[in-house]
């Protein structure tokens, strides 16, 4: 939070009622404009903080991905070597027909 929201004048008041009024006036506004930039920081420090945690979460997901991919290359690696080992037991079947008796030899 800010607190530099104190604040005084660099010049005299007057005693007249007007002046006064203006000065009071004069410091709700200014008042109000230091409340208000306070609060712009404050947004744009929050902003930062969730920019922050949502690319570092990103990040994450990410990694995780690319891990993931490199399993998945690896399992359809292995699939195929598997694949061509059946074939080559069973050279007469297409491969269809080794995808069914695979799956078939599963139930």
């Amino acid at each position: 939070m800010c607190n530099n929201m104190s604040w005084s004048p660099s010049y005299p008041i007057l005693v007249s009622s007007k002046r006064r009024h203006r000065s009071k006036q004069s410091k709700v506004q200014i008042y109000r404009l230091s409340r208000k930039r306070c609060e712009e920081e404050d947004v744009k420090k929050d902003m930062e903080l969730m920019n922050l945690k949502l690319y570092l979460e990103n990040r994450s997901i990410i990694e995780e991905n690319e891990k993931l991919r490199k399993r998945a290359n690896l399992l359809h690696q292995e699939n195929l070597a598997l694949m061509s080992e059946l074939q080559n037991k069973f050279p007469h079947l297409d491969r269809f027909s080794t995808t069914l008796l695979v799956l078939l030899q599963k139930h």
